[in-house]
């Protein structure tokens, strides 16, 4: 899946993230803000690869401005957010499928 256009799903309260995508240059690129990324980053970076991995996203500049948000809400966002940049969006991993 190709990301097509810049898009965000997520705000800056506590205890959720803000996620920005856009197209990338032929990887992913990912940038993490939070203030327990010594604690817990390399699990926020696995949700958000394991998500992508699982949309199909290999080509990607995304970035994340993390409040404390839990697992389930990471990956909320990064979902919403690819979906947000494409025309089109087909298998959901919520069990749905739009276009």
């Amino acid at each position: 899946m190709e990301i097509e256009r810049p898009a965000m799903a997520g705000t800056l309260e506590s205890s959720d993230c803000q996620v920005t995508v856009e197209p990338g240059d032929g990887r992913i690129d990912f940038t993490l803000e939070s203030a327990v990324i010594n604690q817990y980053g390399n699990q926020i970076r696995k949700v958000v690869f394991e998500t992508l991995s699982h949309l199909g996203v290999d080509n990607i500049k995304i970035s994340m401005v993390d409040k404390g948000a839990l697992d389930c809400t990471i990956k909320a966002r990064v979902e919403a957010a690819v979906s947000r940049s494409v025309n089109h969006f087909v298998n959901a991993l919520w069990g749905g499928a739009f276009e």
